[in-house]
């Protein structure tokens, strides 16, 4: 993964999403309008923790994230999520 330039606020966390599947397990090719938003994703890049919070999670790590959390936001051509260090539900 390119190293993505800037800083993310105290209380953030960018995330790069997962690939959504394209097929089911038996072959059925799932077309672009039943596909459903990733719940899972890479950890990019950790803004320092707000006051009286701890951060948990650290760049190159897998985390579930709640399914309307975050905002979709575009970098370089690539597509990440800004969401909520509460927003994470759990580390992979």
């Amino acid at each position: 993964m390119a190293q993505v330039k800037g800083k993310i606020l105290a209380g953030k966390v960018l995330v790069k999403p997962q690939e959504a599947e394209t097929k089911t397990v038996s072959g059925i090719i799932i077309p672009d309008s039943a596909k459903e938003k990733p719940l899972c994703g890479e950890v990019v890049l950790v803004g320092a923790a707000k006051k009286d919070e701890v951060v948990e999670v650290k760049a190159g790590d897998k985390v579930l994230y709640g399914k309307y959390s975050g905002t979709e936001i575009e970098i370089e051509g690539e597509k990440y999520l800004l969401i909520n260090h509460s927003d994470v539900l759990y580390i992979i």
